[in-house]
């Protein structure tokens, strides 16, 4: 049973692009979203200039532990205490770490030390931010505007890859790490007060109440039964795993080391880059202006199916040009299929447990899919990069077949 939300009727009934309060959730997610591409850019730049290249390595790895072994508890945070509250506390917490490594920077050379503490403060926020954070959007405007919604939030994704990138470089290059880490933090914080002046929808106390069990041992595993029971969560979150599992290792380790094999170089590799970014783009762009889609279950299923295809053909890619095409479709295909899942996810999860279900969902994608990365370094290095992307290519089909093999989840719509 899903829960009804009470707001006000302009919030429900106003489509999103036009809505205040959607537009200011999403200027506050898009400047912490750029922030933290700047802060990558400036903790990369800083570690490698104060370490090793292995030391450096480590400092960057640093936060994926607390992330993956805190994110379950993160969405019981976030169901408890309310998406917004969560968001609004974590990106204070994150401004503040990184304000205060920035002003060390500039005063002293401090060493290591403070860049892998800012990284585990990092992962450690991150665990509850990213649940609240896509919890969010389900309490800031109305179930028939989530499509809608998820297209905004994935060109706000793209417009802070393309501008943090820029930015944090401008930062390092005007005034080194430590101008970078100002910036990144001055960005983050400016969604504070955004944030504070976005009015969610409150859910009614009986269900508030029935989603929770007492203690947060409880609410996790009632959060982890609620979705097992679910009939189109539980394959989605299957699909979802499926498809991460076979799309990063290929679009991430495997594209680098295509492109060395292919002769393509580092410039070649970033047009392919490009292509793919443009694709994932125009995705968004058009699930903003369209709002909605019909048969979003059998969309999901074709769509991760012919991106599956594109991956495996992206290795036999005769030249750069055909590799940039080829990116396109996939990044096209790819945008389309995340965005199908993550609006499904919203709209068929109850709200008082979505900050539950969004961490399995984040967990599941940036926990355990970098795994495959190693793992694709490796085989490529055994077997070639044609014979990898094949199989990577295979194990993300799987998830569009587990969509059309699943009744519930192949027939789901989006509320219109």
């Amino acid at each position: 049973m899903t829960a009804t939300l009470k707001a006000p009727a302009d919030v429900v009934e106003r489509p999103a692009h036009r809505d205040g309060n959607v537009l200011r959730w999403l200027t506050a997610y898009t400047a912490s979203m750029t922030g933290d591409s700047v802060y990558y850019i400036a903790l990369s730049w800083a570690a490698v200039r104060t370490g090793s290249p292995s030391q450096a390595g480590v400092v960057m790895a640093v936060s994926a532990l607390p992330r993956a072994l805190l994110m379950l508890g993160g969405g019981v945070i976030a169901d408890r205490w309310g998406p917004r509250r969560v968001v609004i506390g974590s990106d204070a917490v994150r401004c503040a770490a990184v304000l205060a490594v920035a002003a060390l920077l500039f005063l002293t050379t401090p060493g290591l030390w403070p860049l892998a503490l800012l990284a585990l403060v990092f992962g450690t926020v991150d665990a509850v931010f990213m649940p609240a954070v896509g919890a969010l959007p389900a309490r800031v405007t109305s179930r028939g505007q989530l499509a809608r919604v998820q297209g905004m939030r994935g060109l706000a994704i793209r417009f802070a890859h393309v501008v943090g990138g820029p930015l944090g470089g401008l930062g390092v290059a005007v005034g080194g790490a430590a101008a970078a880490f100002g910036l990144a933090g001055l960005l983050i914080a400016l969604s504070v007060p955004l944030l504070i002046s976005v009015r969610i929808r409150e859910l009614p106390a009986d269900d508030k109440k029935a989603a929770h069990s007492g203690t947060a041992w409880r609410d996790l595993t009632a959060g982890l039964g609620y979705i097992r029971r679910h009939r189109v969560l539980a394959p989605l979150m299957v699909a979802i795993a499926l498809g991460d599992l076979g799309f990063v290792g290929p679009l991430n380790v495997g594209l680098a080391l295509l492109a060395d094999e292919s002769g393509w170089g580092a410039s070649g590799m970033g047009w392919v880059l490009g292509g793919f970014g443009v694709g994932a783009g125009a995705a968004s762009l058009l699930l903003t202006v369209r709002g909605h889609l019909p048969h979003a279950g059998r969309v999901a299923a074709y769509t991760i199916l012919g991106g599956s295809v594109a991956i495996g053909a992206l290795a036999f890619a005769p030249n750069v040009v055909t590799a940039i095409g080829v990116a396109l479709v996939i990044g096209l295909l790819a945008g389309l299929s995340g965005a199908m899942c993550g609006a499904l996810l919203q709209t068929h999860a109850d709200p008082a447990y979505l900050g539950r279900v969004t961490a399995v969902s984040s967990l599941v994608s940036l926990g355990f899919a970098p795994l495959s990365m190693p793992l694709c370094a490796a085989a490529i290095g055994a077997w070639g990069t044609g014979p990898v992307f094949v199989v990577s290519a295979a194990v993300c089909g799987l998830g569009g077949v587990v969509v059309l093999c699943v009744r519930d989840l192949r027939c789901a719509e989006l509320p219109k």
